[in-house]
């Protein structure tokens, strides 16, 4: 058994798709993943699997948050250790940028050079990312309410799915994760 996380894209957010984390982590038990957690409102989940359980929890997820709650949410499974692996790869946080100011992309699938290069770094001026295989590192000193470096503009150019976590949330799903 390993520890892992699930990261679901869009729940809970702005009254829409309303998924109650207590639901949420009985959806995850009935599909056979152990220990599991939540963390905040936003569609975390910590729990322990085989990998081959991991594998599948991705697809079984999505398929009972909508046969339940009737919209689809993708969902992202990251291992604790490809999570710390995040963590110390953080090419902004090495240069010294305040953890306030960085985000992370986890994509579903990593892009090929040429999906990375039709990336604009001059998008969102005075923001900056930097694409490290399953990951989109971003660093958006005004935010990342203002930065256009969206989940949709990544999936479109990526043509993947996205979704992003700030850096504190980052840190505390590991540290929860290693604790289980």
């Amino acid at each position: 058994m390993q520890a892992y996380v699930a990261l679901l894209r869009g729940v809970n957010v702005g009254g829409k798709n309303r998924l109650p984390m207590k639901e949420l982590a009985g959806l995850c038990e009935q599909a056979g993943l152990l220990r599991v957690r939540t963390y905040i409102q936003s569609g975390n989940v910590i729990f322990e699997a085989t990998e081959a359980m991991a594998r599948k929890a991705s697809a079984a997820l999505c398929a009972a948050i909508e046969a339940r709650f009737g919209f689809r949410s993708p969902v992202i499974v990251r291992s604790a250790d490809e999570l710390a692996e995040v963590i110390g790869g953080n090419p902004f946080l090495q240069a010294g940028a305040a953890e306030g100011e960085l985000h992370v992309a986890f994509l579903q699938d990593a892009p090929d050079a040429a999906q990375v290069a039709s990336l604009d770094p001059n998008r969102s001026p005075g923001d900056e990312f930097r694409v490290i295989g399953r990951e989109v590192y971003l660093r958006c000193p005004k935010g990342v309410g203002q930065t256009k470096l969206t989940n949709a503009w990544l999936d479109s150019r990526l043509k993947t799915i996205s979704t992003g976590r700030n850096w504190r949330t980052v840190r505390t799903l590991l540290e929860i994760a290693q604790a289980l």
